[in-house]
This record gives C-alpha cells, sequence and structure tokens, in this order.
C-alpha cells in the first residue's frame, strides 16, 4: 500500500504555477529553493537563479511544479507520486493489476495504470535515508 507523496506538474513555467496553486490552496506556502535545486539546474546547462522545479508545500500532499522541455503526447501533465516501503513488491502487485513499467530509476520508477496514465512510485522517506 501507498500514500500521495507529491502530486507533479508538468509545465513551463513553474515559478508562475507554483505561486498561483500557493495563493489558491488555503495553507499552502512555495518552498525556498535550496542548493540541491540550484545545482541540478547548472548540471542541465540551465540558469539556476530560475528553478526548474518548484515545491508548495502545505497541509496534504507536495506539490511539484517541474519544467519540462517540449511536451510529449505520451506524457501526463499532472501525476502522482505514491510513496511505499517496498517498491519492487508494489511493482509486481500492481503490474498484475494490470499496471506496466514504463522505466526504473535508483529512487522511483515510472508505471502506467491499465488505461496508460503515468505514475510513480518512490521510495518511503525512511527507506530513502537508510
Amino acid at each position: 500500500m501507498g500514500a500521495i507523496h507529491e502530486i507533479v506538474f508538468d509545465c513551463e513555467e513553474p515559478k508562475i504555477l507554483a505561486q498561483f496553486w500557493a495563493e489558491l490552496l488555503e495553507g499552502y506556502a512555495v518552498r525556498q529553493p535550496d542548493m540541491t535545486s540550484a545545482a541540478l539546474s547548472q548540471a542541465l546547462g540551465i540558469d539556476p537563479s530560475e528553478p526548474t522545479t518548484l515545491m508548495v508545500d502545505g497541509p496534504g500532499p507536495s506539490l511539484c511544479f517541474q519544467n519540462v522541455d517540449g511536451q510529449r503526447p505520451d506524457n501526463n501533465r499532472v501525476h502522482f507520486d505514491v510513496e511505499v516501503a517496498d517498491r519492487a513488491a508494489e511493482v509486481e502487485k500492481l503490474k498484475q493489476a494490470g499496471a506496466s513499467v514504463d522505466r526504473v530509476l535508483p529512487t522511483y520508477t515510472v508505471m502506467r495504470d491499465p488505461e496508460g496514465n503515468q505514475f510513480c512510485l518512490v521510495d518511503r522517506r525512511e527507506a530513502m535515508a537508510a
């Protein structure tokens, strides 16, 4: 079983959308970018003063606004990241329920539900810290 870790929005202007949703949702605020965001931008050859990913935190799941270069028709613009304790076991269980795996990365797995909608399984925070 999993829990919503964050809701991810692919977008062109993370700064604009993050501020919009922070103002719309009660108790939410834009998280201040950290050095990791700047380092990632710099590694991608993007101006680090304009973060490519911004987070909005509040009483419910965090919202993630990430810049994507060009939209792919096979990619959802909004998807859930679902936090699980045992990612490998959950992947197998979900495959039996009709899901498919797009790709596996060190801390998350990109999957599709039975109708092709993307979502990610991410390692539970405690498991990532271990």
